[in-house]
């Protein structure tokens, strides 16, 4: 059957490449195009299956010879057997070593957040202990196959029971796990239950998914995020915000994330239709969003992306936030860029933001329209950030 399927595609070829020839009289077989084809390599996989059939016939006939000559046996298979054992337990080794040494570097950098670091020990202090264990199993059972063979002059010994290997194999194994599972469960509760620190207080930024984008928004000067209420939720009004909260009313709309170094923040999470992950690799940070619940999530960068790029010698590396839960057609395209910088940095970037609430949402819900609309073009010096926090307290005073 291997014979007759090689034939065919070879004959199917053959016609295929006549054809090209016959129509393009012109131009020179491209013999890299031929090689390319998957019907080339279709053709060497059946050419194999064929030579490994022809030879496994070949030491048949051998073996049948040597039997009906009353010749003792030729070839000891078992021999050969555990000899291949071994050579695959050598091939599977270097394996582990090239697994480690290519595939080990396109892992991602070094964590750029505090609580990475810890993500990191724990995911490296697991790796070692499965990979000792993994070598350590396969060169016992690969020797083994080896050692004990099968041997006619040999019976093999009946060994049912041993206490004492069972306990080790039952007491290790059951340390090492109560050391990984105590391990991550302390490193789950240092990165989720974190102390307040008053001098030190939290950004809030609210990040929502839907499909397939990100909202961010930023509070204004009052530090608070204003609250939302998916009832008010119109074409103007996206995200279903209460400005009847006067949190809300300063509250920033923001096309990118932008973080100050070594400073905490805390992502408000939400999702406005179906269930997304909030995930940005490079800070360790994954968490979903559901309709209808808030999540959070707090952590402290570490290392600014121009820091970064030098690290990996990429001028154009970016931090970026994408959605790793399939969330329908463009999840690929759900992404957003992130950039972490100086405080000073920051503070220049949070001044040139504009206000969610316009002057629509101000009609809307019944509060003065501003006397100065907002820039057309965003101002990145402070005296835009004057302005924005002047509008906020005369908005205040009058709501009071």
């Amino acid at each position: 059957m291997a014979a007759l399927a090689a034939l065919f595609i070879m004959c199917s070829s053959v016609n295929a490449f006549a054809q090209d020839a016959a129509t393009a009289t012109t131009k020179a077989v491209d013999m890299a195009k031929v090689h390319k084809t998957t019907a080339f390599y279709v053709l060497l996989f059946l050419l194999l299956c064929l030579f490994i059939a022809i030879i496994g016939k070949a030491l048949k006939v051998y073996e049948l010879t040597r039997e009906t000559q009353d010749k003792p046996e030729g070839i000891n298979w078992n021999t050969i057997n555990a000899v291949i054992f071994v050579l695959f337990l050598i091939v599977g080794l270097y394996g582990v070593y090239w697994e480690y040494s290519v595939h080990g570097k396109m892992i991602l950098p070094e964590a750029a957040s505090e609580h990475g670091k810890k993500i990191d020990e724990m995911f490296n202090v697991t790796l070692w202990v499965t990979t000792l264990v993994f070598i350590l199993t396969h060169i016992v059972l690969f020797i083994f196959t080896y050692v004990y063979r099968y041997n006619k002059n040999r019976r093999a010994y009946y060994y049912p029971h041993n206490n004492t290997i069972e306990r080790i194999w039952t007491i290790v194994p059951a340390i090492v796990l109560t050391y990984l599972v105590l391990m991550g469960f302390f490193t789950w509760r240092s990165i989720f239950y974190k102390a307040e620190d008053p001098k030190n207080r939290a950004i809030s930024i609210e990040v929502t998914s839907s499909q397939f984008l990100w909202d961010i928004r930023y509070p204004g000067p009052d530090a608070v995020v204003g609250k939302r209420n998916y009832k008010l939720t119109t074409a103007i009004n996206g995200l279903g915000i209460d400005f009847n909260d006067k949190n809300s009313i300063d509250d920033l709309l923001a096309d990118e994330i932008v973080l100050p170094v070594n400073k905490p923040v805390r992502f408000i999470l939400s999702s406005k239709d179906v269930i997304h992950s909030f995930y940005m690799p490079h800070f360790r940070v994954q968490l979903n969003t559901v309709p209808g619940m808030t999540s959070y999530f707090e952590f402290t960068p570490t290392i600014t992306t121009e820091e970064m790029r030098t690290k990996t010698n990429d001028p154009k590396f970016n931090y970026i936030l994408l959605c790793s839960k399939i969330c329908g057609t463009n999840h690929f395209n759900m992404q957003k860029n992130v950039r972490v910088v100086s405080e000073g940095e920051y503070k220049e970037w949070l001044a040139a933001q504009h206000p969610y609430l316009t002057d629509d949402l101000r009609k809307a819900f019944n509060l003065p329209v501003s006397v100065e609309a907002a820039p057309a073009v965003k101002d990145t010096t402070a005296t835009t950030a004057a302005k924005v926090e002047l509008d906020v307290k005369n908005q205040l005073a009058l709501k009071k």
